[in-house]
């Protein structure tokens, strides 16, 4: 894994990197953003990734075209928007939003290099071959946080030693099948009895929790999911209405008011991704450069939410949360 050391080595040696990239381009340098989801649901996202990019010497509008395409959310969208983007001619494709872009990206060229950002694992999801050398013209960031679903299980169970079911939110079942390995042992571990609940519109939501409330579900895990992801507030509301206990992937879950979350600082992480494709633009194959992964975990709380639930947050938790809010 490469850890906040390698970072700031891979960010302080920018500089240094040979600007062939830029010298051979007779006007502004073209990059490629393919999103599943909208720009809107990922604007930090962004923004942490433009500055990657400007840590390279790129910066937006001078000398460096973004051209965007979003899907909101429809998967049906994204072959055409990738082909769109090649016919741009752009010099990078930087995909976000989840493994679905990642991969009409990769079917729409073998030429073009494309750095993704996502939270599965990307050998894992066909992707590329390997961590450490991608090869081909892949490669990017990846969360590690789908691989994190079990500890979530474990961390209701701290939260709520009763707990006797957990309802497990996901959407197109997107990677859910390498998530239920590590649900069904933690739940099994635990006693827990795991409820699968696929979305995939937003009135599937509502659906989801009005059945939730029916079968009298103790607590709810929000699979790490770019659709899911973009419907934040709404989840966050029907929990807080339906008075269920919910863990998330994010800390930007606990701060809309969500009660628990554990996982990689995400926002932060797209700042390598920047710079990788500023590398890449300065002449460096996408094949040299390893797939980053974080070396910490976040646990967040937020004890507000947990008054207004009338839970008790143990101690214990409390001491390991890297974040709470009070």
């Amino acid at each position: 894994m490469i850890r906040r050391r390698d970072f700031i080595t891979l960010l302080g040696g920018v500089a240094a990197w040979p600007l062939a990239a830029r010298a051979q381009q007779p006007g502004p340098l073209v990059v490629g953003v393919l999103n599943f989801v909208s720009l809107e649901a990922y604007a930090d996202r962004i923004a942490s990734f433009r500055q990657g990019l400007k840590d390279t010497g790129f910066v937006e509008g001078q000398g460096l075209l973004l051209e965007y395409r979003s899907a909101d959310g429809h998967i049906e969208r994204l072959p055409a928007l990738a082909a769109d983007l090649i016919n741009q001619k752009v010099a990078v494709i930087f995909t976000l939003g989840g493994e679905t872009a990642t991969s009409a990206a990769k079917a729409a060229t073998s030429t073009i290099p494309i750095v993704f950002a996502i939270g599965g694992d990307p050998v894992a999801g066909g992707l590329i071959k390997s961590l450490s050398r991608p090869e081909a013209n892949l490669t990017g960031v990846s969360f590690y946080s789908d691989q994190l679903a079990g500890k979530r299980v474990e961390l209701l169970r701290d939260l709520l030693p009763q707990a006797k079911s957990v309802a497990i939110l996901t959407s197109f079942n997107t990677r859910l099948q390498s998530d239920l390995h590590e649900l069904t042992v933690a739940s099994s571990a635990n006693g827990i009895q795991v409820v699968v609940l696929d979305i995939r519109t937003e009135q599937d939501i509502d659906a989801a929790f009005a059945s939730i409330v029916q079968q009298r579900i103790d607590a709810l895990l929000v699979q790490n999911d770019a659709y899911l992801n973009s419907r934040r507030d709404q989840i966050i509301a029907l929990a807080a209405r339906h008075r269920i206990p919910a863990i998330y992937a994010y800390r930007e879950h606990i701060q809309a008011g969500g009660l628990i979350s554990y996982g990689t600082n995400v926002t932060e992480m797209y700042r390598p991704a920047g710079v990788y494709v500023g590398r890449i633009l300065k002449g460096t194959k996408p094949a040299e450069l390893p797939v980053l992964q974080p070396s910490k975990f976040e646990l967040g709380v937020n004890l507000r939410t947990a008054k207004a639930l009338g839970l008790s947050v143990p101690p214990l938790l409390l001491a390991r949360a890297d974040e709470v809010i009070e």
